[in-house]
């Protein structure tokens, strides 16, 4: 009999019925303990946990069914099987509304009996492996502030958890609005860093002459306007981590004193003559292709190696199509909450709708138009006429049209890059179409080089 074999405990106020039942169960490999009384059981199945309980209905000092209540008040996943001679069909349906897995009549088989346990034991094994996985699910569906459970999510959570363990270096990549600062977050939060400092910058939109100064700090008196000492960010992560958002904007001017401080650990204030050594794990982000822009030189390849030690992809929206339910839900339970509603689901319709958007702005753009159909909305659910989908309309039919921009969307507002990038987008797809896919003839068309129109693809995250 092994020691993780399934246990039993049997419930009779008959000598010879438990020493029976014990006796062929055993024999079949399980774990058998016995109770002669009703109040033996209850206190037997309040002090472990027993996989089955086989349970006479009729006892000496109480009813089987007082122990069925007990052992599911203990543990819901107990599988209980009740067996008597005396029970009325109306006593065999208040056991299986109690929670009873199933009922058997004495006299009964004994091939019947072993049949009905063994398939309530594997009903059990069933259930609790249903349950591991459904909390699995949950757990995937929200790693942290992180939601959604697409294999290429899944991927990246494996990732998280394997380097948030290391010191190394990590390059997230992915397009604007995807969530680049959260995956960087929950890296630090994973890691044992998790109590120390973590420091975000995005470095286009800091001017390159208060570049040095927030990453570094200044000592007073260094430039006009420095009346006080100001520790940078490096020193302000110290023990913790810094995260160098859109780090392909800045200059190669700082990118020479940002090498050290990346490779060494050390540098200096501006104004300063000492060296400052910190202890900071480097997590840095970017929507560019950095290999592309240290091949034009507009990146050191020196500075690109060291933050890029270990890349993490983000995958945009329209590729994580399946998630848009789950992040859909996410949203509107968020601002359904802030603004005092109660706004409890989408419409199926309106789901539709959303998938047949690509979201070149991603989850940050799937957000501001779930932020704004909760504040319009006036029922509890997101409603197709609550999506405030005019503008997204209006982008669609005029890149079907080959327009690509309605100059009325401005008066609601636009994205001067998306509709650059829409007007890049179409006419690099032509160009493919006719030079039937060669890349070289489609660049000459296009009145770029080779070089150029790689990137553009790359950039677009267009397949050739």
């Amino acid at each position: 009999m092994l020691q993780n074999s399934p246990h039993i405990l049997i419930v009779d106020d008959e000598l010879s019925m438990r020493e029976f039942l014990e006796f062929l169960l055993q024999r079949e490999g399980y774990r058998v303990s016995c109770a002669g009384s009703g109040a033996d059981a209850i206190e037997m199945v309040r002090e472990r946990d027993f996989d089955l309980l086989l349970c006479d209905i009729r006892l000496g000092d109480m009813t089987g069914l007082d122990v069925l209540r007990a052992a599911k008040q203990k543990n819901q996943n107990t599988v209980v099987i009740m067996i008597s001679a005396y029970a009325t069909a109306e006593t065999a349906v208040e056991a299986m509304n109690d929670g009873a897995y199933d009922y058997l009549p004495k006299p009964f088989d004994n091939t019947e009996l072993k049949q009905a346990i063994a398939k309530a034991l594997e009903m059990r094994t069933l259930e609790k492996e249903k349950k591991r996985l459904n909390d699995d699910l949950k757990k995937n569906l929200h790693f942290g502030l992180i939601v959604g459970n697409h294999p290429k999510m899944m991927r990246i959570y494996d990732m998280i958890r394997q380097v948030s363990k290391t010191k190394t270096n990590v390059l997230i990549t992915g397009e604007s609005g995807t969530g680049k600062e959260l995956i960087a977050r929950a890296i630090h939060e994973q890691s044992d860093r998790k109590d120390r400092p973590f420091m975000a910058v995005n470095c286009g939109g800091i001017p390159e002459t208060l570049m040095e100064s927030e990453l570094f700090g200044h000592k007073r008196g260094s430039f006009t306007g420095a009346t006080n000492d100001k520790k940078g960010l490096f020193e302000a992560a110290d023990g913790g981590t810094l995260f160098l958002d859109e780090i392909g904007e800045i200059s190669v001017h700082i990118q020479v004193k940002l090498l050290r401080a990346v490779q060494e650990k050390v540098f200096k204030m501006i104004g300063g003559n000492e060296d400052v050594s910190v202890d900071v794990r480097i997590i840095s982000a970017t929507n560019r292709n950095l290999e592309e822009e240290v091949i034009a030189k507009r990146f050191r390849e020196d500075l690109f190696y060291r933050l890029n030690v270990i890349e993490i992809k983000i995958p945009p929206l329209r590729e994580r199509k399946s998630d848009l339910r789950t992040l859909t839900q996410h949203f509107l339970e968020k601002y359904s909450k802030e603004m005092g509603k109660d706004i409890t689901k989408i419409s199926s319709y309106a789901i539709d709708l959303l998938n047949k958007y690509d979201f070149p702005g991603n989850i940050r753009e799937l957000e501001n138009l779930l932020e704004r159909s909760a504040a319009l909305t006036s029922t509890n659910i997101i409603l197709p006429d609550s999506l405030a989908l005019s503008v997204h309309k209006r982008r669609w039919q005029a890149e079907q049209d080959n327009t690509f921009f309605d100059p009325d969307a401005i008066s609601q507002g636009v994205s001067l890059d998306e509709i650059l990038d829409n007007v890049e987008r179409t006419c690099i797809k032509k160009a493919l179409e006719v030079s039937d896919g060669k890349k070289n003839r489609a660049a000459e068309l296009l009145g770029i080089n080779l070089r150029s129109l790689r990137y553009r693809l790359n950039k677009l995250n267009i397949d050739s």
